[in-house]
């Protein structure tokens, strides 16, 4: 029969543990006693010495040609003559306003980005909203809409170059065939069809990045959403204005700017396509700033250049924007 003594011995064993320290597990006690270690003037001296790298890096082939393409826009920067490079002040930018071009460039601009814009937007919000469906085949439908974008835009130019040819084009030939011309047409060098071409293949181009990231925001929706709206008699229509584009209007907005200011600053299509031509009719701005520079006046073309960066500057802030509004809207 087990004594006061026995009983109260068991108590403690039990209460113990297998380890002896009052049932703790081994180890806890350490893990939360542990501290991280303190920042010393070693450790600083490290972390500087990993970075130093690649900040001399970013700062030579960065942040210099930067600053001193800048300062060239105020001064008298010709090839031409390098022994007077005085200070202008403004009259690099006056004669970027005041040139004949500009009115054509600057609109050719608008068309070239808002004409590309839009036309991508729909057409890949409705191939994502297709691709979302499950169907046989789907990942190799996918493959063939997401190519494009592994192809360089300048490439992408010169097979477009060919495909809109008058002599020897593809589109021409298609469009004899289906009975909607009847000669040839000189797409690329009539300064009507001209825009209308490279904007036609700058839409072909950016319609995939459309469509992977809308696919990617549809993929996020709860299917209970659309099961719920089934229940309650819904159509495809009420669902996608009610459900679809609420649930992804953030997305929406932050791929709609960013991809403006990529087609903004995208000159690499129509030099492929047309180098500008013809007499100017397919040059935008960072096309012309190319050509200026070319021609040796890289006054002007800086002047130009810190216009296009100040452009770009406006549309960053909406884009930042947005994107401190996506962190804080939880739908």
């Amino acid at each position: 029969m087990p004594t006061a003594s026995d009983t109260t011995e068991t108590t403690k064993t039990a209460s113990a543990g297998p380890s002896g320290t009052g049932g703790t597990p081994p180890g806890r006690g350490t893990q939360r006693g542990r501290r991280k270690p303190e920042f010393t003037a070693r450790r600083g001296f490290l972390i500087a010495a990993f970075m130093a790298p690649a900040a001399v890096f970013v700062a030579v082939f960065t942040y210099y040609p930067m600053i001193a393409g800048s300062q060239m826009a105020f001064r008298n920067w010709k090839l031409t003559d390098l022994t007077d490079t005085s200070w202008v002040g403004l009259k690099n930018f006056r004669d970027v306003f005041a040139d004949p071009a500009w009115g054509t460039v600057l609109s050719n601009t608008g068309i070239w980005v808002f004409g590309s814009i839009v036309p991508q937007l729909v057409i890949g919000f409705a191939l994502a909203l297709w691709l979302r469906r499950k169907f046989r085949f789907r990942g190799l439908y996918q493959a063939l809409i997401f190519f494009p974008w592994a192809i360089s835009g300048f490439l992408i130019g010169i097979l477009f170059r060919w495909m809109f040819n008058s002599e020897f084009g593809v589109v021409n030939d298609l469009l004899q065939k289906a009975g909607l011309i009847d000669e040839p047409v000189a797409w690329l060098a009539d300064p009507q069809t001209a825009m209308f071409a490279v904007v036609v293949a700058n839409i072909w181009y950016g319609v995939t990045f459309f469509t992977i990231m809308i696919l990617a925001a549809l993929q996020s929706i709860p299917e209970e959403l659309y099961e719920a709206a089934a229940l309650d008699g819904a159509g495809k229509v009420r669902t996608l204005f009610q459900i679809t584009i609420p649930y992804i209007r953030v997305t929406l907005a932050l791929t709609v700017l960013l991809r403006i200011i990529w087609i903004f600053n995208f000159p690499d299509l129509i030099f492929g396509m047309t180098g500008g031509g013809p007499n100017n009719e397919t040059h935008i701005v960072t096309t012309w700033m190319i050509k200026i520079t070319q021609q040796g006046d890289y006054g002007r073309a800086s002047a130009l250049g810190l216009i296009v960066v100040a452009t770009l500057l406006v549309f960053a802030v909406f884009f930042l924007l947005a994107t401190r509004e996506k962190r804080e809207v939880k739908p």
